[in-house]
């Protein structure tokens, strides 16, 4: 059987079993997860898939919101000093029981333990137990040389010791990779010779439990029976993948789905016109971006950077890729987060100037590529589209550009090198609402390799983000912040592209979703009508 209809099949067997005694919710998502641990990866369409329907963190954020609320733990107390954070973990919480896995006890203290010190520790029998894995996020932050230790001072109680003051260090345990799994489930699979199911079976405290993934096609989840926060009214959660915003249209019209994310920009008047369909909209906490490699010739050069910065048309691509449902960008963190610098001039588009600046750089006859991402994300619909009219912006100052892209995954492994050739389409939607998110996670020194595309490693701009982060007066942390976006600008690692609405169809069967500003798709708590 071929793969798509193997899918149509799964897909339809999936819905139909519901029958008049189960509810099904298929949400029509728009690529495939990398996998299922979330501490190895980065991309929104892997978190939808693993930590959100999947897992819970010592933290969570309340829906709808970037405001820190109680999670597996139930509370906590921070040492006078700030550098001690004592979790009080909640009692009977309950794994999922699955057809591959029956845990025997609780939640506690060992789970936690396990989920951070694999990343942690690189002595940690689990820290490659996925080949090169990088632990992206968790090192991307500097977590590594942050924490001095992590203690079980009971079975119900964990202790987090930094060796400095994090002024966001709440908000970012209320992230994807600070999932908290099962140590139990992780030590069964050890002693199967199977740890690599951890990155495909996943096992949490969530809403729902994984059943089953067709690779590129369906993930199938149940309602977690023992949720600590009660059973989800939807009893079979389907991920119908589905790369093409069009296609999930008509699955979305048809009733083949009932949620869609990111269609295309000239769709949505249609959309809120259809009697059938409800479209919520929000600011997107997001920024989309094209990063130079700036270890590479020329764009080693600030001269050589900037030139191309003023020789693209932001409003332009805004125009065709949105059809205006976002803004051209200035800064690399958006107008909704506080610390933006509005008081940085935007930027002009000046193709004669660029042509004079690259020439008088002694840059002539370049021919560089243009990475395009093959999937649409909030801060970028239509990437191709997009680097088809930055390819004809370089052309009119006389550089030659090559579109390339791969399957998504591999694009993201790909970009991330540190000999990576031109300049990548890749963009952020904010994880907690803390400028440090953008700032230091995206364009910090310790990010290089990794979140930091760019490769940009600039002594004067890490120096600011590294002492807002050990700053506690919010006030002072945004002048620092406000600093470090003028060293960007100056120095153009980034052309910023723009900033996005962020537009949600769905059936109007479909009650209780909640958008999140942090750009999280996810199941809890909704219902859906018979």
């Amino acid at each position: 059987m071929k793969r798509s209809t193997f899918a149509a099949a799964f897909l339809a067997a999936t819905v139909l079993s519901g029958g008049a005694s189960a509810k099904t919710l298929v949400y029509c998502s728009e690529g495939s997860p990398e996998g299922f641990d979330p501490g190895l990866y980065t991309a929104g369409t892997t978190f939808d898939a693993s930590s959100r329907p999947v897992y819970n963190r010592l933290v969570e954020f309340k829906p709808g919101t970037t405001e820190i609320e109680p999670g597996l733990a139930e509370s906590w107390e921070i040492s006078d000093d700030g550098l001690q954070y004592t979790f009080k973990l909640r009692p009977g919480v309950k794994f999922q029981t699955t057809s591959f896995f029956t845990p025997t006890r609780d939640l506690n203290a060992d789970d936690v333990l396990f989920a951070f010190e694999r990343q942690l520790k690189t002595d940690n029998p689990w820290n490659q137990y996925v080949a090169g894995a990088a632990w992206e996020y968790f090192s991307g932050m500097g977590f590594p040389d942050l924490i001095q230790s992590i203690e079980k001072v009971d079975d119900m109680t964990v202790k987090f010791t930094l060796k400095t003051k994090e002024a966001p260090f709440l908000a970012n345990l209320g992230m994807d990779f600070a999932s908290i799994m099962s140590k139990e489930y992780a030590d069964s699979l050890e002693a199967a010779g199977k740890k690599e199911q951890l990155n495909q079976m996943p096992l949490g405290t969530g809403p729902y439990k994984f059943v089953a993934y067709q690779q590129d096609a369906v993930i199938r989840y149940q309602a977690h029976d023992g949720y600590w926060k009660g059973k989800e009214k939807i009893d079979d959660l389907v991920f119908a993948i589905t790369t093409d915003a069009a296609v999930r249209l008509q699955k979305l019209k048809a009733g083949e789905c009932h949620v869609m994310p990111y269609p295309n920009a000239a769709d949505v008047e249609g959309m809120k016109a259809d009697a059938n369909l409800q479209v919520m909209e929000a600011p997107g906490l997001n920024i989309a971006y094209l990063a130079f490699n700036t270890t590479q010739a020329p764009f080693d050069k600030t001269e050589v950077r900037n030139a191309i910065n003023i020789a693209i048309n932001r409003e332009a691509i805004v125009d065709a890729v949105f059809q205006g449902a976002a803004v051209p960008a200035k800064n690399p963190i958006p107008p909704t987060i506080w610390s933006y610098n509005d008081a940085i001039p935007a930027d002009k588009y000046d193709p004669a100037a660029a042509k004079a600046a690259l020439e008088a750089a002694g840059v002539s006859g370049l021919s560089m590529k243009v990475w395009a991402m093959p999937v649409a994300r909030p801060y970028m619909l239509n990437a191709r589209r997009a680097a088809e009219l930055i390819q004809s912006d370089l052309a009119a100052v006389g550089i030659t550009a090559e579109i390339v892209s791969y399957e998504w995954a591999e694009y993201l492994e790909r970009s991330k090198a540190k000999d990576r050739d031109g300049a990548v389409i890749l963009g952020w939607t904010g994880d907690n609402g803390d400028p440090d998110n953008f700032l230091h996670t995206l364009l910090g020194c310790d990010a290089v390799g990794g979140n930091n595309r760019a490769q940009w490693c600039n002594k004067e701009f890490d120096d600011l983000v590294v002492k807002a982060k050990q700053e506690t007066d919010q006030a002072e942390r945004a002048k620092l912040y406000e600093q470090a976006q003028v060293v960007f600008k100056r120095e153009t690692p980034w052309v910023t592209l723009d900033h996005s609405t962020v537009v949600m169809p769905m059936s109007k069967k479909v009650s209780g979703y909640v958008m999140s500003p942090l750009g999280h798709h996810s199941f809890s708590g909704v219902d859906v009508a018979e």
